[in-house]
């Protein structure tokens, strides 16, 4: 697992719980590097795993959620760093869209050894979008999450409704939804 996934987590942790909470992880995790990650260095994910679980344990909070909100943090993240992928879709959709085709595209080739997950777009409508995601990691509740960033980067509101295939894979429904109210009608006593 590319090793900004590692810091990015730690970077979280620290500042959502505390310097503290991340010792206390990485020493219940018994990592192999004590938490001496770099963003260019790549670590066994089962390090990222045992971490996650030792902040579940820690904090009371599932770890679903913890994922979920991981995800939400590196998409926050990635569209600072990585600003032109996020700025050459003009929607969620697209950017959704372009996942596999554009965007592990240029990942890849700064990091050929990157184990990436495979985001397929199935199915698309004028408000729902189907994706397709395949990983050796199962890490669907950290694209949940991603999924939900995006949507709040390009301001579209979305229901995320998943549910898990039969080869490992999981099925994304993304929804929009719409926020705003209905425009106010003019009663014809004031007209």
């Amino acid at each position: 697992m590319m090793g900004m996934v590692f810091t990015e987590f730690l970077e979280l942790v620290e500042s959502k719980f505390s310097p503290e909470v991340a010792d206390r992880i990485i020493t219940a995790a018994g990592t192999a590097t004590d938490g001496a990650y770099t963003a260019v260095g790549k670590y066994d994910h089962a390090e990222m795993v045992r971490m996650v679980q030792a902040l579940s344990v820690e904090t009371q909070v599932p770890v679903e959620e913890l994922l979920r909100v991981f995800g939400h943090h590196l998409a926050v993240r990635f569209s600072h760093l990585y600003g032109a992928f996020f700025a050459s879709q003009p929607s969620l959709f697209d950017f959704l869209a372009s996942v596999d085709s554009k965007i592990h595209v240029e990942v890849r080739k700064l990091y050929p050894a990157a184990e990436l997950p495979s985001i397929q777009s199935c199915e698309r409508t004028t408000d729902s979008q189907t994706l397709i995601y395949r990983s050796s990691r199962h890490m669907h509740d950290l694209a949940l999450g991603l999924i939900q960033g995006a949507a709040v980067h390009y301001g579209q509101p979305v229901e995320v409704e998943h549910s898990s295939l039969p080869d490992g894979g999981v099925r994304f429904v993304v929804k929009l939804t719409n926020t705003q109210a209905e425009p106010a009608k003019a009663d014809a006593s004031t007209a």
